[in-house]
Protein backbone atom coordinates (compact mmCIF):
# COMPACT_ATOMS: atom_id res chain seq x y z
CA UNK A 1 0.00 0.00 0.00
CA UNK A 2 2.80 2.54 0.62
CA UNK A 3 4.76 1.72 -2.28
CA UNK A 4 1.43 2.40 -4.58
CA UNK A 5 0.71 5.37 -2.16
CA UNK A 6 4.69 6.92 -2.89
CA UNK A 7 4.27 5.87 -6.64
CA UNK A 8 0.97 7.75 -6.55
CA UNK A 9 2.53 10.93 -5.37
CA UNK A 10 5.15 10.96 -7.39
CA UNK A 11 3.66 11.07 -10.31
CA UNK A 12 1.25 13.66 -8.86
CA UNK A 13 4.59 15.76 -8.53
CA UNK A 14 6.49 14.99 -11.55
CA UNK A 15 2.43 15.84 -13.83
CA UNK A 16 2.37 19.07 -11.48
CA UNK A 17 5.85 19.71 -12.79
CA UNK A 18 5.62 19.09 -16.07
CA UNK A 19 2.58 21.31 -16.06
CA UNK A 20 4.73 23.86 -14.43
CA UNK A 21 7.37 23.77 -16.95
CA UNK A 22 4.55 24.11 -19.66
CA UNK A 23 2.67 27.01 -17.97
CA UNK A 24 6.11 28.71 -17.57
CA UNK A 25 6.43 28.93 -21.46
CA UNK A 26 10.19 28.38 -21.49
CA UNK A 27 11.73 26.06 -23.39
CA UNK A 28 14.79 24.68 -22.69
CA UNK A 29 16.32 26.68 -25.51
CA UNK A 30 14.39 29.80 -24.35
CA UNK A 31 16.50 30.42 -21.37
CA UNK A 32 20.02 31.61 -20.91
CA UNK A 33 22.59 31.52 -17.42
CA UNK A 34 24.28 34.23 -17.19
CA UNK A 35 26.87 33.34 -14.85
CA UNK A 36 29.07 36.71 -13.78
CA UNK A 37 31.32 38.42 -11.10
CA UNK A 38 30.09 39.77 -7.88
CA UNK A 39 30.03 43.94 -8.70
CA UNK A 40 27.53 43.35 -11.69
CA UNK A 41 24.22 42.30 -10.49
CA UNK A 42 22.68 45.79 -11.04
CA UNK A 43 24.07 45.64 -14.38
CA UNK A 44 22.57 42.66 -15.11
CA UNK A 45 19.16 43.48 -13.79
CA UNK A 46 18.73 46.41 -16.24
CA UNK A 47 20.49 44.80 -19.54
CA UNK A 48 18.96 41.18 -19.33
CA UNK A 49 14.71 43.30 -19.08
CA UNK A 50 16.02 45.02 -21.76
CA UNK A 51 17.59 42.17 -24.07
CA UNK A 52 14.05 40.12 -23.19
CA UNK A 53 12.01 42.95 -24.53
CA UNK A 54 13.96 43.49 -27.70
CA UNK A 55 14.22 39.65 -28.48
CA UNK A 56 10.40 39.51 -28.00
CA UNK A 57 10.27 42.14 -30.33
CA UNK A 58 12.15 40.73 -32.80
CA UNK A 59 11.49 37.08 -32.52
CA UNK A 60 8.17 36.88 -30.77
CA UNK A 61 9.80 34.41 -28.32
CA UNK A 62 10.00 35.48 -24.89
CA UNK A 63 13.14 34.59 -22.74
CA UNK A 64 13.90 33.52 -18.98
CA UNK A 65 17.30 35.07 -18.19
CA UNK A 66 19.03 33.76 -15.22
CA UNK A 67 22.34 34.98 -13.43
CA UNK A 68 24.84 33.52 -10.72
CA UNK A 69 27.15 36.04 -9.22
CA UNK A 70 30.04 35.59 -6.98
CA UNK A 71 33.49 35.67 -6.97
CA UNK A 72 35.29 36.55 -10.34
CA UNK A 73 37.92 32.78 -9.68
CA UNK A 74 35.13 30.71 -7.84
CA UNK A 75 32.82 31.64 -10.35
CA UNK A 76 34.94 30.35 -13.52
CA UNK A 77 36.04 26.95 -10.95
CA UNK A 78 32.01 26.54 -10.99
CA UNK A 79 31.42 26.47 -14.46
CA UNK A 80 34.72 24.57 -14.97
CA UNK A 81 33.16 22.07 -12.18
CA UNK A 82 29.51 21.81 -14.32
CA UNK A 83 27.46 25.13 -13.74
CA UNK A 84 26.07 25.11 -17.28
CA UNK A 85 26.44 28.50 -18.11
CA UNK A 86 25.63 30.41 -21.44
CA UNK A 87 27.18 33.21 -20.71
CA UNK A 88 30.29 34.16 -18.67
CA UNK A 89 30.91 37.83 -17.42
CA UNK A 90 34.16 37.62 -15.10
CA UNK A 91 36.33 40.23 -13.66
CA UNK A 92 39.66 39.00 -15.57
CA UNK A 93 40.92 37.63 -18.79
CA UNK A 94 42.58 34.74 -16.78
CA UNK A 95 39.64 33.70 -15.24
CA UNK A 96 37.61 33.74 -18.48
CA UNK A 97 40.44 31.72 -20.30
CA UNK A 98 40.76 29.08 -17.75
CA UNK A 99 37.43 27.84 -18.90
CA UNK A 100 38.95 27.75 -22.29
CA UNK A 101 41.38 25.49 -20.86
CA UNK A 102 38.89 23.38 -19.79
CA UNK A 103 37.44 23.11 -23.37
CA UNK A 104 34.50 24.51 -22.75
CA UNK A 105 35.06 27.86 -25.15
CA UNK A 106 36.07 27.87 -28.31
CA UNK A 107 39.83 29.20 -28.86
CA UNK A 108 38.42 32.25 -31.19
CA UNK A 109 36.54 33.59 -27.66
CA UNK A 110 38.43 36.57 -27.49
CA UNK A 111 38.16 37.94 -31.00
CA UNK A 112 34.40 36.74 -32.13
CA UNK A 113 32.92 40.34 -30.82
CA UNK A 114 34.04 43.82 -30.77
CA UNK A 115 36.79 44.91 -28.84
CA UNK A 116 38.22 42.01 -27.65
CA UNK A 117 34.72 41.10 -26.20
CA UNK A 118 34.57 43.98 -24.13
CA UNK A 119 30.85 45.69 -23.72
CA UNK A 120 32.19 48.20 -21.52
CA UNK A 121 35.30 48.32 -18.76
CA UNK A 122 35.78 49.52 -15.60
CA UNK A 123 38.74 50.59 -13.10
CA UNK A 124 40.12 50.32 -9.21
CA UNK A 125 38.68 53.63 -7.10
CA UNK A 126 38.79 54.85 -3.68
CA UNK A 127 36.03 55.06 -1.20
CA UNK A 128 36.60 57.05 1.70
CA UNK A 129 34.41 58.18 5.19
CA UNK A 130 32.24 61.32 4.16
CA UNK A 131 34.66 64.56 4.05
CA UNK A 132 37.60 62.14 3.62
CA UNK A 133 38.78 63.04 7.33
CA UNK A 134 42.26 61.02 6.24
CA UNK A 135 42.48 63.02 3.69
CA UNK A 136 43.18 59.80 1.33
CA UNK A 137 43.97 61.32 -2.50
CA UNK A 138 46.40 58.71 -4.11
CA UNK A 139 47.87 55.21 -3.24
CA UNK A 140 50.55 56.50 -1.10
CA UNK A 141 48.43 57.24 1.44
CA UNK A 142 47.62 53.71 1.49
CA UNK A 143 51.18 52.83 3.61
CA UNK A 144 49.99 55.30 6.38
CA UNK A 145 49.98 54.20 9.99
CA UNK A 146 46.76 55.98 10.88
CA UNK A 147 44.96 54.57 7.49
CA UNK A 148 43.17 51.01 7.59
CA UNK A 149 42.37 49.65 3.79
CA UNK A 150 39.59 47.30 2.60
CA UNK A 151 39.99 45.09 -0.17
CA UNK A 152 38.57 41.72 -1.52
CA UNK A 153 41.29 38.47 -1.72
CA UNK A 154 43.26 38.60 -4.84
CA UNK A 155 42.98 34.87 -4.81
CA UNK A 156 39.31 34.84 -5.35
CA UNK A 157 38.49 38.24 -6.63
CA UNK A 158 38.91 39.74 -9.65
CA UNK A 159 38.26 43.23 -7.58
CA UNK A 160 41.30 42.12 -5.64
CA UNK A 161 43.33 40.93 -8.29
CA UNK A 162 42.81 44.82 -10.02
CA UNK A 163 43.45 46.01 -7.01
CA UNK A 164 46.12 44.48 -6.43
CA UNK A 165 48.01 45.68 -10.08
CA UNK A 166 46.82 49.13 -9.24
CA UNK A 167 48.97 49.08 -6.45
CA UNK A 168 51.68 47.61 -8.04
CA UNK A 169 51.28 49.79 -11.15
CA UNK A 170 51.23 53.31 -9.26
CA UNK A 171 54.76 52.75 -8.29
CA UNK A 172 55.92 51.04 -11.91
CA UNK A 173 53.74 53.52 -13.74
CA UNK A 174 55.71 56.00 -11.99
CA UNK A 175 59.14 54.80 -12.76
CA UNK A 176 59.80 53.08 -9.60
CA UNK A 177 61.59 49.66 -9.67
CA UNK A 178 60.31 46.42 -8.65
CA UNK A 179 61.53 46.61 -5.20
CA UNK A 180 59.76 49.52 -4.40
CA UNK A 181 56.53 47.76 -5.91
CA UNK A 182 56.96 45.00 -3.70
CA UNK A 183 58.00 47.21 -0.74
CA UNK A 184 55.12 49.35 -1.12
CA UNK A 185 52.28 46.42 -1.40
CA UNK A 186 53.31 44.80 1.31
CA UNK A 187 53.45 47.60 3.59
CA UNK A 188 49.89 48.36 1.95
CA UNK A 189 48.54 44.72 2.82
CA UNK A 190 49.87 45.75 6.00
CA UNK A 191 46.75 47.71 6.68
CA UNK A 192 44.81 45.41 5.56
CA UNK A 193 42.38 44.03 8.59
CA UNK A 194 39.83 42.00 6.95
CA UNK A 195 40.22 40.11 3.33
CA UNK A 196 36.89 39.24 1.87
CA UNK A 197 36.52 36.50 -0.71
CA UNK A 198 34.78 38.95 -2.96
CA UNK A 199 34.01 42.52 -3.71
CA UNK A 200 30.49 42.40 -2.61
CA UNK A 201 31.60 41.52 0.35
CA UNK A 202 34.31 44.16 1.01
CA UNK A 203 31.91 46.64 0.57
CA UNK A 204 29.21 45.26 3.31
CA UNK A 205 32.89 45.25 5.93
CA UNK A 206 33.25 49.26 5.04
CA UNK A 207 29.82 50.17 4.03
CA UNK A 208 27.95 48.48 6.86
CA UNK A 209 30.45 47.39 9.15
CA UNK A 210 32.50 50.56 9.23
CA UNK A 211 35.50 48.67 9.16
CA UNK A 212 38.41 50.68 7.41
CA UNK A 213 39.27 54.07 6.05
CA UNK A 214 39.48 53.26 2.78
CA UNK A 215 37.81 50.98 0.22
CA UNK A 216 39.40 50.29 -2.90
CA UNK A 217 36.76 48.49 -5.71
CA UNK A 218 35.33 48.62 -8.96
CA UNK A 219 34.30 52.34 -10.55
CA UNK A 220 30.48 51.74 -10.56
CA UNK A 221 30.41 49.31 -7.18
CA UNK A 222 31.57 52.76 -5.60
CA UNK A 223 28.86 54.73 -6.87
CA UNK A 224 26.34 52.26 -5.95
CA UNK A 225 28.17 52.21 -2.41
CA UNK A 226 28.25 56.10 -1.60
CA UNK A 227 24.47 56.01 -3.13
CA UNK A 228 23.42 53.70 -0.53
CA UNK A 229 25.42 54.84 2.17
CA UNK A 230 22.89 58.59 1.97
CA UNK A 231 25.46 60.78 2.45
CA UNK A 232 28.21 59.21 4.80
CA UNK A 233 30.25 58.04 2.14
CA UNK A 234 32.52 59.74 -0.67
CA UNK A 235 34.50 58.65 -4.50
CA UNK A 236 37.96 60.14 -4.58
CA UNK A 237 39.54 59.22 -7.95
CA UNK A 238 43.12 58.06 -7.68
CA UNK A 239 45.49 60.41 -10.57
CA UNK A 240 46.32 57.00 -12.33
CA UNK A 241 44.87 53.21 -11.82
CA UNK A 242 44.24 50.13 -13.68
CA UNK A 243 42.20 49.81 -16.91
CA UNK A 244 39.58 46.99 -15.92
CA UNK A 245 39.02 44.65 -18.72
CA UNK A 246 35.99 42.14 -17.68
CA UNK A 247 35.79 39.87 -20.53
CA UNK A 248 32.47 38.80 -21.58
CA UNK A 249 31.87 35.49 -23.43
CA UNK A 250 29.76 32.54 -24.79
CA UNK A 251 30.45 28.98 -23.13
CA UNK A 252 30.39 27.23 -26.64
CA UNK A 253 30.58 24.16 -24.88
CA UNK A 254 27.30 24.26 -23.12
CA UNK A 255 25.39 26.12 -25.50
CA UNK A 256 26.04 23.53 -28.42
CA UNK A 257 24.37 21.16 -25.92
CA UNK A 258 21.70 23.18 -24.66
CA UNK A 259 21.33 24.50 -28.18
CA UNK A 260 20.87 28.27 -27.12
CA UNK A 261 23.88 29.05 -29.19
CA UNK A 262 22.18 31.42 -31.44
CA UNK A 263 20.19 33.26 -28.87
CA UNK A 264 23.65 33.57 -26.72
CA UNK A 265 25.07 34.96 -29.70
CA UNK A 266 22.21 37.68 -30.32
CA UNK A 267 22.76 38.45 -26.72
CA UNK A 268 26.43 38.90 -26.90
CA UNK A 269 25.65 41.02 -29.85
CA UNK A 270 23.07 43.55 -27.79
CA UNK A 271 25.93 44.41 -25.42
CA UNK A 272 27.21 46.64 -28.30
CA UNK A 273 23.87 48.58 -29.26
CA UNK A 274 23.58 51.98 -28.38
CA UNK A 275 20.24 50.62 -25.68
CA UNK A 276 22.69 48.50 -23.93
CA UNK A 277 25.29 50.47 -23.97
CA UNK A 278 23.49 53.37 -22.18
CA UNK A 279 22.01 51.15 -20.00
CA UNK A 280 25.68 50.13 -19.04
CA UNK A 281 26.88 53.74 -18.41
CA UNK A 282 23.73 54.15 -16.31
CA UNK A 283 25.28 51.95 -14.49
CA UNK A 284 28.36 53.90 -13.93
CA UNK A 285 30.74 51.04 -16.21
CA UNK A 286 32.55 52.53 -19.06
CA UNK A 287 30.58 51.94 -22.44
CA UNK A 288 33.26 50.67 -25.01
CA UNK A 289 31.20 52.81 -27.71
CA UNK A 290 32.79 56.19 -28.28
CA UNK A 291 29.97 57.80 -29.40
CA UNK A 292 27.94 56.78 -26.33
CA UNK A 293 30.98 57.30 -23.92
CA UNK A 294 31.33 60.61 -24.91
CA UNK A 295 27.75 61.47 -24.34
CA UNK A 296 28.44 60.69 -20.66
CA UNK A 297 32.21 62.35 -19.58
CA UNK A 298 30.25 63.57 -16.28
CA UNK A 299 29.83 60.34 -15.46
CA UNK A 300 33.52 59.55 -15.60
CA UNK A 301 36.21 62.14 -14.28
CA UNK A 302 39.66 61.65 -16.22
CA UNK A 303 41.97 59.35 -15.18
CA UNK A 304 45.39 57.92 -16.39
CA UNK A 305 44.18 54.24 -16.86
CA UNK A 306 47.10 52.30 -17.68
CA UNK A 307 46.99 48.25 -18.82
CA UNK A 308 47.57 45.87 -16.26
CA UNK A 309 49.92 43.97 -19.01
CA UNK A 310 52.43 46.32 -18.71
CA UNK A 311 53.61 45.09 -15.97
CA UNK A 312 55.25 41.88 -17.18
CA UNK A 313 57.59 42.05 -19.82
CA UNK A 314 55.73 39.51 -22.09
CA UNK A 315 52.66 41.52 -21.72
CA UNK A 316 50.91 38.15 -21.23
CA UNK A 317 47.75 38.12 -18.67
CA UNK A 318 48.99 34.17 -18.11
CA UNK A 319 52.55 35.52 -16.86
CA UNK A 320 50.40 38.31 -15.03
CA UNK A 321 49.15 35.13 -12.92
CA UNK A 322 52.58 33.33 -12.83
CA UNK A 323 54.11 36.23 -11.21
CA UNK A 324 51.69 37.38 -8.72
CA UNK A 325 48.86 35.49 -7.89
CA UNK A 326 50.39 31.60 -8.27
CA UNK A 327 50.74 29.17 -5.38
CA UNK A 328 53.50 31.02 -3.17
CA UNK A 329 54.21 33.51 -5.80
CA UNK A 330 54.22 37.15 -5.15
CA UNK A 331 51.05 37.77 -2.94
CA UNK A 332 51.45 34.64 -1.01
CA UNK A 333 55.04 36.30 -0.22
CA UNK A 334 53.78 39.89 0.49
CA UNK A 335 50.80 38.04 2.77
CA UNK A 336 52.95 35.46 4.61
CA UNK A 337 55.23 38.34 5.58
CA UNK A 338 52.69 40.93 6.77
CA UNK A 339 51.41 37.65 8.92
CA UNK A 340 55.25 37.36 10.17
CA UNK A 341 55.33 40.93 10.86
CA UNK A 342 51.79 40.79 12.90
Amino acid sequence: MWARLLLGLLAIYLLAASVWVVASGFARNEQLLNVACDPTRELWHDVNAAFVAHYERETGVKLLIRQSHGGSGSQARSVIDGLPADIISLALWTDTDAVRKAGLLDPDWETRYPNRSLPYTSTIVFVVRKGNPKNIRDWSDLTREDVEVVTPSPKTSGNGKWSFLSMWGSVIWRGGTETEARDFVTKAYQRVPVLDAAARGATMTFAQKGIGDVHLTWENEAHLEVKEAEGKLEIVYPAISVLAEPHIAVVDANVRRKNTAAVADAYMKFLYTPEAQELIAKNFHRPTDPAVFAKHLDLFPKMDLREATSLVPTGKWDDIQKMFFAEGQVFDQIQAAGQKKK
